[in-house]
């Protein structure tokens, strides 16, 4: 009897395996080069691993060569009991420069806009939200942010050279993100303590 308790249990976590990951959850950004995003979101407590890939244009099967309509973006795999959305979409905010609809930092096009990509209505909300939080934080009108926010439809994982890049390259990645200005331009917009991300301040006080 209990040999066929155990094959029943067996069967089940198989075919139901979501019930092992009830805590995850995942969040979709575009902030740039998905290198660096990719880089900048994966240490944080709670981040299971993340993905870099494309999202929010209608080709199909893009890739790095062909990924018109779409953005650069990375897949945030976490553990909601241990981090909340909330918490890293103010970790993805200070990580871009939200006035720049352009591209980011050296990186131009439509390939590279910022954008937050929804999975579900309680993140579309959060995510409006956090808007009053950076105007109120970098004493901004709300007009001049020019972060989109999209549903997500699908994400398209890209290759795989371009996983974990910042470790799997560091000499080539940091020589890339010195030149192309982004710390730089992060702390003109943040503020020296950019890394304290504890919670949203009222004022830049740098």
């Amino acid at each position: 009897m209990n040999k066929i308790i155990s094959f029943i249990c067996c069967c089940l976590l198989f075919l139901y395996p979501v019930a092992l990951y009830a805590a995850e959850d995942v969040a979709v950004f575009a902030g740039g080069c998905f290198w660096c995003l990719e880089h900048d979101l994966e240490n944080l407590p709670g981040v299971i691993e993340v993905e870099s890939g494309y999202a929010g244009g209608s080709l199909i099967n893009p890739d790095y060569r062909n990924h018109l309509g779409h953005q650069e973006v990375v897949k945030v795999y976490y553990d909601n009991e241990k981090i909340s959305y909330d918490t890293l979409l103010r970790a993805y905010w200070r990580n871009i420069d939200p006035e720049d609809e352009k591209g980011q930092f050296c990186d131009r096009g439509d390939s590279y806009r910022p954008v937050i990509f929804s999975v579900n209505e309680l993140q579309n909300l959060s995510a409006h939200n956090s808007f009053e939080n950076v105007s109120r934080e970098l004493n901004l009108p709300i007009a001049n942010i020019k972060v989109e926010l999209k549903v997500l439809e699908k994400f398209w994982i890209a290759e795989d050279y371009h996983q974990n890049f910042a470790e799997r390259n560091s000499i080539k990645y940091n020589f890339y993100r010195y030149s192309c200005g982004r710390d730089a331009r992060l702390k003109e917009v943040w503020g020296s303590d950019i890394n304290a991300m504890d919670q949203w301040r009222i004022g830049n006080s740098d």
